[in-house]
């Protein structure tokens, strides 16, 4: 069926939303943003989107041309009825699901990091979820560092203050913080009662024997799993002595000899691990008996009175093997929620990955905005409240999510966008002569087209001749003879362009000839005062370095702001350098 739509009904429907676009974020309309929200206002319009796309364009190349003021002016005064569904309640932010046999007060949670190296979105996931329902039910909130790997998963001793920090800047608050490594003596507890209820035994064997009997399906005859408590005890106590060598003995927790899953059958609790030649961080080499994950976490679990567990669902036979564990102890498990992984596209999410790079040098740290590391998004721009809504949102879904950076950067503008300062900043930067203006000149400019509150600053064009730095595409574009309007100051007329120099002529300030001339509406520098701005912008592996100069409020600016660049999009200051009159950023998104 053709569908026929009138273009006169497109363009007012088009300019309604690229007005709004435009007043939310600081006067550029996005044509992706526009296009969305006219499909959602007129369906029927989707099976011809490519040809309401082209108007759409057009209208938001208009649109973009006005001043912020003429923009709200026209909103309010044309428009009102887009502002009007602007203004209704806001849907109800999405809930978690309950907890299966959950009771107020009652609750115990955990978030249980290796601190092998940073958290990434993906770890965020556990541990925002988790706080999160500690806190619907009133409950407690633990924070377990689970390092009882020194040779495979080496703790990195800043890890587990660094993680401590992402945590706190995700605004998640424990109740209580254990480390594993300082447990050990626990554990070797717990490992002697299982033993002495037959939970356990001692296998002195060599790894391919016990695999021998495993697989054949006789590991029920397996002549170290047929020995008695007494005398796996006291081979136990052998292990702790250090009789045993590396690889020489471990000790086995006893399941269903036949189990489906090989991996189950008899999975390894403690092994041996020559700590004199990789000393753990924090207890050197003190021990050398040292429990595997799912014997420390389990116990753990049950020592802490954790009552629900969330994780991934890749630890779905982990959970498996440990209420083996639990059924020899007679405790009871706690309720366990498994979600699918967190993938952040374009982003690096491995942690070997990561390490691998940082090794070679090619990246900047932890913190690389390339990475997907909560210190990562953190250097980009990412606002905590952003991340936390978006992991909520995901909820705690079995299936897999994949994020698009799009995604997240739609909501961290909405979060960003009301509390960023405006700054004007010119990439590919051309000095223009302006001949002829009657007298000086004072635009007094807000840092926030809505928030007055933020202040403002003055930038100040002299009585005559007065050169200032516009973007080269800009003057490009309109040619000799072309118009163009300095954001809340002058209109201006090309006159020449020779090279790098280029001449204009003072048109007077009127924004509606400006507009009648189809001027473009551009950011500009005074090129007697500049501040040189640095900007890294993350693409994949590789990280883009472009140069430009700003106006010199960007002097005020602190590491850690987050700023929008008039037209190009918002930005973290990474570094200022006040003495080489230098600003750093990293680019964050549009």
């Amino acid at each position: 069926m053709i569908v026929s739509f009138d273009e006169r009904e497109v363009r007012e429907v088009a300019r309604a939303y690229a007005l709004l676009n435009a007043v939310q974020h600081g006067g550029k309309a996005s044509v992706g943003a526009v296009m969305g929200k006219v499909m959602a206002e007129r369906p029927e319009w989707r099976s011809v989107a490519r040809q309401i796309v082209g108007i759409v364009r057009e209208v938001v190349e208009e649109v973009n041309k006005l001043s912020l003021e003429e923009q709200k002016r026209l909103l309010e005064e044309k428009y009102s009825w887009v502002l009007e569904k602007t203004r209704k309640p806001r849907a109800e932010e999405k809930k978690l699901p309950p907890l299966p046999e959950a009771e107020e007060g009652k609750v115990v949670t955990r978030f249980a990091p290796n601190p092998d190296f940073v958290i990434h979105l993906g770890n965020a996931r556990p541990a925002i979820l988790s706080h999160e329902y500690a806190r619907m039910y009133k409950g407690k909130f633990i924070l377990r560092f689970e390092d009882t790997d020194p040779r495979t998963k080496r703790p990195m001793i800043e890890a587990y203050s660094l993680i401590k920090e992402d945590l706190e800047w995700l605004g998640i608050k424990w109740d209580e913080e254990y480390v594993q490594s300082l447990r050990m003596e626990i554990y070797y507890d717990i490992a002697r009662k299982l033993i002495e209820k037959g939970g356990a035994y001692v296998d002195d064997q060599p790894a391919e024997k016990f695999r021998e009997y495993r697989d054949s399906g006789k590991l029920a005859e397996y002549p170290p799993r047929r020995r008695s408590p007494e005398e796996n005890l006291e081979l136990w106590d052998k292990m702790l002595e250090g009789a045993f060598g590396e690889g020489e003995a471990v000790l086995r927790v006893k399941t269903d000899p036949s189990h489906p899953d090989p991996s189950v059958r008899d999975w390894v609790a403690f092994r041996i691990i020559d700590t004199s030649r990789t000393p753990h961080p924090l207890v050197g080499d003190r021990y050398i008996v040292w429990p595997t994950y799912n014997f420390a976490a389990a116990v753990d679990d049950h020592l802490m009175g954790v009552t629900h567990i969330l994780r991934a669902k890749e630890h779905m036979q982990n959970t498996v093997k440990q209420k083996f564990l639990y059924q020899h102890l007679g405790w009871k498990y706690p309720h366990v929620i498994h979600f699918g992984r967190l993938k952040l596209e374009g982003f690096i999410m491995s942690k070997s990955v990561m390490k691998k790079l940082m090794e070679e040098g090619f990246f900047l740290g932890i913190d690389d905005p390339r990475f997907g590391t909560i210190a990562g998004l953190r250097r980009r721009g990412i606002d905590p409240d952003s991340i936390r809504k978006l992991i909520l949102d995901v909820g705690v879904k079995g299936t897999d999510a994949s994020i698009s950076y799009a995604n997240l950067a739609a909501v961290n503008r909405s979060i960003i966008d009301p509390k960023a300062k405006r700054f004007m900043v010119v990439f590919d930067p051309v000095e223009v002569v302006i001949q002829g203006i009657p007298g000086r000149i004072e635009a007094n400019i807000p840092f926030h087209p809505e928030r007055r509150e933020m202040g403002s600053r003055v930038l100040v064009l002299p009585a005559g001749e007065a050169r200032v730095y516009l973007p080269r595409r800009d003057i490009a574009k309109v040619g000799v003879g072309g118009w163009i309007r300095l954001a809340e100051a002058i209109n201006i007329e090309i006159v020449s362009m020779d090279g790098d120099r280029v001449v204009a002529r003072y048109k007077g300030t009127s924004l509606d000839e400006a507009r009648a001339r189809r001027a473009p509406i551009v950011q500009w520098v005074p090129a007697g005062d500049v501040v040189e701005v640095t900007v890294f912008i993350p693409e994949g592996l590789r990280l883009r370095v472009e140069k430009g100069v700003g106006e010199p409020a960007l002097r005020e600016v602190k590491r850690g702001d987050i700023v929008q660049f008039l037209r190009e999009g918002f930005y973290r200051v990474d570094a200022v350098a006040a003495e080489q009159n230098e600003v750093v950023v990293i680019y964050a998104h549009d």
